[in-house]
């Protein structure tokens, strides 16, 4: 039977919801507050005919299901691209992921000396029971590499002191790492076996990539969506959400139009705005924990320079304390493009804050100035040499793991049992640290559960693991076996410490 469903975000998890129900004839609306761009923060904006990415993304997954999704979409517009990444330190670039050889060679002799010395002191000295994620760094590194590698990005990233982040997502991130591995790996490095023609290389290696960037999969999918019948409502967001009883909902619009007699609503907004839209309202003590949720915001300040000083990375991650940027992203490297002349580059300088705080609030212009005097800085290209500038906020990047935010979405959950029909999907509507692949499979689930008028899925245990995320086979996990794993309910991300 043909069902209605409102889709609420046209993002990669809207989209991917939208696409798969279109294609089983199901009757879909989607609301989408972006008067312009579809794509959530995997968007692709342009500026005079540059096209730049909203915090990069690589298109790899290890589900066979959502890598053909991506074929199916683009088919030949997506490009093989090489990974490439460094970090910046003390006026020097380390290769990423670190290179021991390397990374103790560009130190210089004595400060490699004092961190092989000091990684020997936490090996015979270690803290006992790491519970934050300085103190189980220290003991894998020692403290003047934590000090080089992880102490100031991590904390540009999240805002939050290295002491007070949980050690348990040290432990997933860095998963099997410290230095006497690292140089054994460097000095051992393992051979590879087998055919060559059948090895599938990994996110280590290579990813697709979409040639205009990541908003062209999704500018695509919508238009696919809108040519299987499928409505995209652009400018249009959702103020509130009714249950009517009898298994039926109806959404009120910021049009002013309120729609009715869906059989289900999927929503990837963020669960703080979604839940306080409820009604009839949730109970005080899951209303109040979905306003306890916290996110963490970013600025991306694009810089359109002479291409005098190019480099390959996809982007470089900025450790150097000296300077407020946090990464620097390259967007011909990501695609040529992008970059519509040839002797141009445009680059962006990623700035991690709080939406509302002196960054957030500063000019267009006292950014676009302050990225210049950084980027020269820092030493990839001149003031002289950037021609013109662009910005965008993006609030609600990432769900912040504060120590209580598994006991609000938990509680949020439970509350939600009472409303059938309605689904969150993706990273702001299920609070979870989810990568695009991630999105789209809960996404996926959400959609067969649709189709098959049942909970055959439960999709809040999509498979996070950081292993997941790192390394493996691309496509290697054939359809539902990529996250039909229960007991894993998410990727470990900077959890304060109680």
């Amino acid at each position: 039977m043909q069902k209605k469903v409102a889709i609420i975000g046209a993002g990669p998890a809207g989209l991917t919801a939208a696409y798969l129900l279109g294609k089983a004839n199901q009757q879909v609306v989607v609301f989408e507050k972006d008067p312009q761009y579809v794509g959530g923060i995997s968007r692709t904006e342009t500026y005079k005919g540059y096209s730049f990415d909203i915090g990069g993304h690589r298109f790899f997954s290890k589900s066979k299901e959502v890598e053909d999704f991506w074929s199916e979409i683009l088919s030949d517009e997506m490009l093989e691209r090489p990974r490439s990444s460094r970090i910046y330190y003390n006026n020097n670039f380390f290769s990423y992921p670190l290179v021991a050889m390397d990374a103790l060679k560009k130190l210089g002799i004595i400060e490699s000396t004092l961190c092989v010395l000091s990684y020997l002191y936490a090996k015979v000295f270690p803290v006992k029971n790491p519970k934050n994620f300085e103190d189980w760094v220290v003991n894998q590194f020692g403290r003047r590499l934590f000090n080089i590698f992880f102490k100031t990005y991590t904390e540009k990233v999240w805002g939050i002191p290295c002491n007070e982040i949980s050690a348990d997502w040290a432990a997933q991130r860095i998963k099997g790492l410290s230095l006497s591995s690292a140089i054994w790996n460097a000095l051992f490095k393992p051979k590879a076996s087998g055919d060559k023609d059948k090895v599938i290389k990994t996110l280590i290696d290579s990813f697709r990539y979409p040639k205009k960037g990541p908003g062209m999969m999704w500018e695509v999918c919508r238009d696919k969506c809108k040519a299987m019948g499928v409505e995209v409502k652009m400018n249009c967001g959702v103020s509130g959400i009714t249950y009517e009883g009898n298994n039926k909902w109806s959404v009120k619009a910021t049009d002013g139009n309120t729609y009715g007699d869906f059989d289900y609503v999927l929503s990837s907004a963020p669960m703080r705005e979604l839940i306080a839209s409820v009604a009839p309202r949730l109970p005080e003590v899951a209303y109040e924990a979905s306003q306890q949720l916290n996110y963490r915001d970013f600025i991306t300040v694009v810089l359109i320079c002479k291409d005098e000083d190019a480099f390959n990375d996809n982007w470089i991650y900025i450790h150097d304390p000296n300077v407020k940027v946090g990464r620097i992203q390259n967007f011909k490297s990501w695609s040529p493009y992008m970059v519509p002349d040839p002797n141009m580059a445009c680059y962006g300088l990623e700035y991690f804050c709080f939406e509302g705080d002196g960054m957030w609030t500063s000019t267009n212009e006292q950014l676009i100035a302050l990225g210049k005097k950084e980027i020269e800085q820092i030493g990839l290209t001149k003031q002289s040499a950037v021609v013109d500038g662009y910005v965008v906020r993006q609030p609600k990047a990432y769900p912040v793991y504060d120590h209580a935010y598994k006991q609000h979405v938990d509680t949020i959950k439970e509350a939600l049992k009472a409303y059938p029909g309605l689904y969150l999907v993706g990273r702001n509507g299920m609070h979870k640290y989810n990568n695009q692949d991630h999105s789209m499979m809960t996404a996926m689930l959400a959609a067969k559960n649709i189709i098959a008028g049942n909970d055959v899925y439960n999709i809040w245990n999509v498979n996070e693991d950081a292993e997941y995320h790192e390394g493996g086979n691309r496509g290697e996990e054939e359809n539902d076996h990529a996250y039909d794993k229960a007991g894993i309910i998410g990727r470990m991300v900077p959890e304060k410490v109680k």
